[in-house]
């Protein structure tokens, strides 16, 4: 089977789970899943799939596992020990095939319960369609292209560069996520001396002596759209939450769930010196580290003690260009995902399952890239933007009829 740990996950997933225990026990929620390639035919692995869920949930977490995450200074005892009696419920997740070979995948239930869904979920799917659309990878480019990365990342004047795999749920799949971790091991180096800062698999940080990574993910500032006092300050109330929580740990903001014009509103002097620093995962890499900085300065904070994560959609070219832009101006770290663990000559899918509803209302994130954002529920959309003073993104020309290439109206 696929997923054979419950820990075969990623860190936010348990760091956000920690906050929901403790501070929004009672909180219901819905997500949905999405694939945005066209034409993808997921419905003939329907049954593939829900035989993985139906295995996912009669996991329980074993006694190393809960000793290992005891041992990280973020991690609380009670909670540990909540997780030493939780399984995931099958019953709260529905599986469907659409028409045109499409899946419905909808997760609706406690959020303490159904949080640990999404990462497993998505890695299933993944794994389910590749093996039936590549019974025989070519494992040998899958290799050669990741070498070639290696390559890239060992040239002169980029000693200082570390990368961390952030790309567990598009993986290839279970085996070659965890070949390809060991040869960057080998390849890149651990430690201070190395090039490989860690994991957001915790599985693997475990197995592997890696660090685990990862700090909030958007669904816990979407949530709070439905759990804080006023919606406009919903964003501020995430982070003084998470701050609540974690009295200084764990310190990286993110900063795209409401663009970041609003980011910034709300990222004020006390945010700036409590936070360690920020992440982006939407819009210009380039445009928003340089909005960063001067806005670091503006609040009279030394941007080079702060920390900017990249993760957007990188690859090894681009985060060595932002690396060569940031460097000596602030701490930097970059995760790569879907490009370190599914880059074998496949297109790979973009898939992704994302928070709807909360406590029974709407909630969504506007991203700075359009289309990332996912909500079922237009007039709620609009209102989130005009309480976030968010431009509507434009509207697209129409084509003319008659123009060429342009079609009927039928």
């Amino acid at each position: 089977m696929i997923i054979q740990s419950l820990l075969d996950t990623d860190l936010y997933k348990f760091t956000m789970m920690q906050v929901v225990l403790h501070q929004f026990p009672g909180a219901q929620v819905e997500y949905k899943f999405k694939c945005r390639n066209p034409g993808v035919q997921l419905a003939p692995y329907v049954d593939e799939i829900r035989e993985e869920i139906r295995h996912l949930c009669t996991l329980r977490f074993q006694e190393d596992e809960l000793d290992y995450l005891r041992s990280l200074r973020f991690i609380k005892s009670d909670f540990v020990d909540f997780l030493g009696i939780f399984r995931l419920n099958e019953k709260y997740v529905s599986l469907t095939p659409l028409p045109h070979g499409e899946i419905d995948i909808v997760i609706r239930g406690p959020w303490l319960h159904t949080i640990l869904f999404e990462i497993p979920l998505l890695a299933i799917v993944n794994e389910v369609y590749f093996r039936n659309t590549q019974p025989q990878p070519d494992l040998a480019e899958g290799d050669r292209r990741l070498h070639a990365k290696m390559a890239q990342l060992k040239a002169d004047g980029l000693a200082q560069l570390k990368i961390a795999d952030y790309g567990t749920r598009r993986r290839f799949s279970r085996t070659w996520h965890e070949g390809l971790l060991r040869q960057l091991m080998t390849g890149l180096g651990t430690g201070a001396a190395g090039q490989l800062a860690g994991t957001s698999n915790v599985l693997y940080a475990m197995k592997l002596g890696l660090t685990p990574l990862g700090t909030m993910a958007h669904e816990y500032l979407q949530a709070c759209q439905a759990l804080g006092p006023r919606l406009r300050d919903s964003q501020t109330f995430g982070f003084e939450m998470w701050a609540k929580e974690y009295r200084g740990d764990l310190g990286i903001a993110l900063s795209d769930v409401y663009g970041m014009n609003a980011f910034l509103r709300d990222f004020d002097l006390y945010f700036c010196k409590l936070f360690d620093g920020a992440r982006h995962d939407s819009g210009d890499p380039f445009d928003w580290g340089e909005r960063m900085l001067a806005h670091y300065a503006q609040h009279r904070v030394d941007p080079r003690t702060k920390t900017l994560i990249f993760s957007d959609g990188l690859t090894v070219p681009r985060t060595i260009e932002l690396y060569q832009r940031f460097r000596g101006r602030c701490q930097l770290a970059f995760g790569i995902g879907t490009n370190l663990t599914n880059d074998l000559g496949y297109e790979p899918l973009q898939i992704v399952i994302k928070m709807v509803r909360c406590n029974g209302q709407p909630v969504a994130k506007i991203s700075d890239t359009p289309g990332k954002g996912m909500c079922d529920d237009e007039n709620y959309l609009a209102y989130l933007r005009q309480v976030f003073e968010i431009a509507p993104p434009p509207t697209p020309a129409p084509t003319p009829a008659c123009a060429p290439g342009g079609g009927s109206a039928a």
